[in-house]
């Protein structure tokens, strides 16, 4: 785990003071952004995208596609963007260095891992060295078997610290023209996916760009298969072929087979952040009444679909309320019960911070709770399993770690949860268990509530116009 330290103050995460009646308003999903941005810069023409979400992550990927030679425009909105693709080979040969500084030039990947995953197979397409560096946490984070990948694609792969990890160098290399192959045939990739689907979803947005395309296995589990269908209906759209393994194949003979040729260009509209969603629509299970997040998307390859059955389980209800403009929007309802749960997380593990939040909590209510399935959780922006446990401890739930996940349990009768100084480990996700938490624990602190900007700024205010629809409100305020 890392815990960076922040001299920012600490944030009273505000109780809920009564039944909510809210609406939030969300912006554009980060998983489809990330997509949308890097297909944008590797068209064959130039795009349009609409609903952008504009937060540190995706400002990064921003850059990132700016040093391989795309031209990103605001139309208006910063969420609005015009993209001029980049030329092939990336010419980051062009790109500025900072202070006209020699040597590599520098990609910042922050903490976000489709930054340092989506990025390496691109610039293995460049006409020069790419030097990825990021975060202190993110110099954590796998990318061993991505690079070998990598690698195989002809580029040369120099770890600058610990092998497997940030920072890296990469260089072109010799990619051949598919002529050595049998029909000019697709290159055979394999990767060890099951830290992280990203690796995969990382070669296919590459694999177009190959000349004869790519067949890529898997070489065991792939968690979070959703963000790989999201990755291949994102290629789709942009009318790359792409031929998915058909029903039952097992792990480690499934293909996916990408055909050649650059991503069109055209006008994207990126639906709202579904994963981002959950802490709010959670609030109302907490604090009683209802949360309504807008244009929920009739059909969605976001895990945070997932949010219409999770939350029924946890003790609330959804429905789907049809608007006058033919849009949908999703309402979740709830009473302050909690119910515990047992779920199989593994396709959707970025939503088990939030769940664990509600499971903390139900088990001051007598429940208890097991999350399964995510042992890949450890590789994220922190090892979320430990960070997870770590901060159920604090509070008093009596949690563990078990191989794939967690287990939570019941507090005795007549045992509460107690109020904490909570931690975020720069994990935007662990610092919106904390908001959940406070809803119901007075006193409930957060070191560092800032890092919710890595893909959703002004979550703060969202949060508190969120419960200013109660009937008394108790905004939130910093405390040193």
């Amino acid at each position: 785990m890392h815990d960076e330290p922040t001299d920012a103050p600490a944030w009273a995460a505000p109780c809920a003071m009564g039944p909510l009646n809210a609406v939030v308003e969300l912006p554009g999903s980060k998983s489809l952004t990330a997509r949308a941005l890097v297909l944008a810069a590797t068209a064959a023409g130039p795009s349009a995208l609409t609903g952008v979400l504009r937060a540190r992550d995706t400002d990064l990927m921003i850059a990132a596609l700016t040093t391989l030679g795309a031209r990103f425009e605001e139309d208006g909105s910063p969420t609005r963007l015009r993209v001029t693709p980049a030329p092939l080979p990336f010419p980051v040969s062009r790109a500025t260095r900072p202070g006209g500084a020699n040597g590599p030039v520098r990609i910042d990947c922050g903490l976000a891992g489709t930054v340092m995953r989506f990025i390496p197979p691109l610039a293995a397409l460049a006409d020069a060295p790419v030097l990825l560096d990021g975060d202190g946490a993110a110099r954590a984070r796998p990318l061993g078997p991505l690079l070998d990948a990598v690698s195989a694609l002809g580029a040369r792969v120099d770890c600058q610290g610990e092998p497997g990890f940030l920072p890296v160098l990469i260089a072109p290399g010799a990619l051949d023209d598919g002529s050595q192959r049998p029909g000019g045939g697709a290159r055979d990739l394999a990767v060890d996916s099951a830290a992280s689907s990203q690796f995969l979803s990382a070669l296919l947005l590459a694999a177009p760009l190959l000349p004869g395309g790519a067949r890529i296995t898997p070489t065991g589990h792939v968690p979070s298969l959703p963000h790989v269908a999201m990755t291949v209906a994102s290629l789709r759209e942009r009318g790359v072929r792409v031929n998915e393994p058909a029903a039952g194949v097992p792990e480690g003979e499934r293909a996916w087979a990408v055909a050649p040729g650059r991503p069109a260009g055209g006008e994207i509209a990126i639906e709202p952040d579904l994963s981002n969603a959950g802490p709010f629509l959670a609030a109302a299970l907490v604090a009683g009444g209802s949360v309504r997040v807008p244009r929920w998307p009739a059909a969605t390859t976001q895990a945070g679909d997932a949010w219409r059955d999770l939350l029924p389980r946890l003790g609330g209800t959804t429905r789907l309320i049809d608007e006058p403009d033919d849009s949908l929007t999703l309402e979740a309802t709830g009473t302050g019960r909690l119910a515990g749960i047992d779920a199989d997380l593994s396709n959707v593990g970025e939503l088990a911070p939030t769940v664990a939040a509600l499971a903390i909590l139900a088990s001051a209510q007598g429940r208890a709770s097991r999350l399964r399935g995510i042992a890949h959780l450890r590789g994220h922006e922190t090892n979320r399993l430990a960070a997870i446990v770590a901060e159920a401890r604090r509070l008093g739930a009596p949690t563990r770690e078990t191989a794939d996940g967690i287990e939570i349990g019941a507090l005795a009768a007549g045992s509460r949860l107690r109020p904490a100084l909570l931690h975020s480990y720069a994990d935007h996700r662990m610092a919106t268990l904390a908001a959940l938490i406070g809803l119901a624990i007075p006193g409930t602190l957060l070191d560092d509530v800032a890092c919710t900007a890595k893909t959703l700024p002004g979550f703060t205010g969202l949060w508190e116009r969120m419960l200013a629809t109660a009937p008394s409100a108790a905004p939130g305020r910093e405390v040193r």
